[in-house]
């Protein structure tokens, strides 16, 4: 099992960025696929981007391509997510989560952490 801890969360002003950590622990977090989603208030939860356990794939949802980046380290257990020209409709509750499948495949990933709140103004 893995436990993740997310953090980078914040208010930032619409055209601003953040940048979001997942910390893990655990000896297999490098052979683990994984994403970070997003839950806004009254809607389900989105896969926005995931990452292969080696780096050399990724996968964005559309509403987020060429604005966010993932990124991970794994001599530091640790998987970020660079995002960039937010906009308000990228408020949401941000959390990281693993997978041993398909990195895109968003019902494959548990051991989700407690999220981090992102709230973007206009």
């Amino acid at each position: 099992q893995v436990q993740l801890v997310e953090s980078g969360g914040g208010l930032v002003q619409a055209g601003g960025f953040l940048r979001l950590s997942c910390a893990a622990s655990g000896r297999r977090f490098s052979t683990y696929s994984m994403g970070w989603f997003r839950q806004a208030p009254g809607k389900d939860s989105t896969l926005v981007a995931s990452i292969t356990w080696s780096g050399s794939s990724t996968y964005y949802a559309d509403f987020v391509k060429v604005r966010f980046t993932i990124s991970r380290d794994n001599a530091k257990n640790t998987v970020f997510l660079r995002m960039d020209s937010l906009k308000p409709e990228d408020t949401a509750v941000y959390y990281c989560a693993a997978s041993e499948g398909h990195y895109s495949d968003y019902t494959t990933y548990h051991n989700w952490g407690q999220g981090t709140q992102v709230s973007v103004s206009s």
